[in-house]
């Protein structure tokens, strides 16, 4: 025991005498022992946890998984201070204007040299459709612009565009973000066939999620309004998810835009749900329809001021 005369001394650093099992003795009646250790030390389960992926894919570990997908999105949205959300889906397929017309008059080309090629007369069909919906591209980036240009007091809102970080529609809604000069996020998914995130996400805030499920719940965490353009399975899942959460007040109302009432009418009929008695007719108002990005941006904007949750201060677009 030290006397009272004893002065603190500073903390430890390195140990000047090592322990001993940072260098164990090998026996020397047993020269296989080295090779042993090495085997235990090179072993799978002598491997920690967190740094086995083997391990933390296996089935078992599925709630784990589950887990840190849903961690590591949640723990960097926080970090920026991000609050709320405009969601924006559409399809990967309808690219930027005079990307559709590069694309449709190559084709054309391509069936003048071959007249009797029905595929390709199909496709030719088809691209002339993906050009006339491009039109639909110029309208997510002008939404995207607009939202990302909110400021309060001189200072950028903690509201941001979130799409799939894909191409198409998405890349349009990011990349108008992107010109504002405001954070866009992406919440990419891991398929089967590797894709890259579209170029106009911040770095900081594109996500890769393996489960499905939890970049679902990430879509609709922090989500004030849901704009819909034109397509298909995967825009129509997250669509059709989003009402059903609304209806059943899962979660509470927001505003749900479906942009190109001329597509949203043949794609999604429904007034024949509701005819059908599978819906009931205030379902019908749970979306509306518009054509541009300023009128989607002010139908937002007037859902929440009579929601008593303005978007902005001044209560302005």
């Amino acid at each position: 025991m030290g006397s009272s005369r004893d002065k603190p001394k500073k903390p430890p650093g390195e140990r000047q005498q090592p322990l001993p099992w940072q260098h164990p003795a090998v026996p020397e009646d047993d020269p296989e022992a080295s090779r042993r250790v090495r085997a235990i030390m090179n072993s799978p389960s002598y491997r920690e946890a967190d740094r086995d992926p083997d391990f933390l894919h296996r089935e078992e570990m599925r709630g784990a998984r589950l887990q840190v997908d849903y961690a590591k999105a949640e723990s960097i949205l926080r970090a920026y201070d991000i609050q709320r959300t405009i969601i924006v889906f559409g399809s990967t397929r309808i690219p930027d204007p005079a990307v559709a017309r590069h694309r449709r008059d190559d084709l054309q080309r391509r069936l003048a040299q071959q007249p009797d090629d029905n595929r390709l007369r199909r496709q030719v069909a088809v691209a002339g459709r993906i050009l006339d919906n491009s039109s639909y591209y110029d309208v997510a980036r002008e939404l995207g612009r607009l939202v990302g240009s909110v400021r309060h007091g001189g200072e950028r809102d903690h509201l941001a565009v979130m799409t799939g970080g894909g191409p198409g529609i998405m890349e349009a809604a990011n990349r108008g973000a992107f010109d504002a000069g405001a954070d866009t996020i992406g919440l990419n998914i891991s398929l089967p066939h590797e894709q890259e995130p579209n170029p106009y996400v911040t770095p900081d805030l594109c996500f890769r999620f393996h489960y499905f499920a939890l970049r679902k719940l990430h879509f609709m965490l922090r989500a004030c309004a849901l704009v819909a353009c034109p397509g298909g399975y995967g825009t129509m899942d997250e669509l059709f998810e989003a009402l059903t959460l609304i209806q059943t007040r899962k979660i509470d109302p927001l505003p749900v835009v479906l942009i190109g009432e001329r597509f949203w009418r043949r794609a999604f009929d429904v007034d024949f749900l509701v005819d059908e008695g599978v819906i009931d007719d205030e379902d019908r108002d749970l979306f509306w329809f518009a054509e541009t990005a300023q009128d989607a941006w002010d139908g937002i904007l007037q859902w929440h001021r009579n929601a008593g949750t303005p978007l902005m201060d001044d209560g302005g677009g």
